[in-house]
């Protein structure tokens, strides 16, 4: 079964970077369909911060576009998330997530134990 275990949280002036690890185990990259990364900020739901295909595919959330970067290194089987210019507003509980499609329907979603990422002004 796939898991998931985030790293790479802290503390951060405005301004600073931080890349978060998402180190996956239990199935190949190649074979689940979407990683992602979500956040969840003080008093909001969780959202989609970026996402990358099996093929390699990125997008990202224009709230965080040209800032973040999500990326991979297929031999380690890790997603990163590179988090440059951070801001105040990112802070934030930050969570990997594995997308898994099924033949048959319903989706089976993957979430690691969140890691903490509080940016100070």
């Amino acid at each position: 079964q796939v898991q998931l275990v985030e790293s790479g949280g802290g503390l951060v002036q405005a301004g600073g970077s931080l890349r978060l690890t998402c180190a996956v185990s239990g199935r190949n990259l190649f074979n689940i369909n979407i990683m992602g990364w979500y956040r969840q900020r003080p008093g909001q739901q969780r959202e989609s911060v970026a996402t990358i295909t099996s093929t390699g595919r990125t997008n990202h959330e224009d709230s965080v576009k040209g800032r973040f970067t999500i990326s991979r290194d297929i031999p380690k089987n890790t997603v990163y998330l590179q988090m440059d210019r951070l801001q105040p507003d990112d802070t934030a509980v930050y969570y990997c997530n594995a997308r898994l499609i099924k033949i048959f329907g319903g989706d089976e979603y993957v979430w690691g134990q969140g890691t903490q990422v509080t940016v100070s002004s």
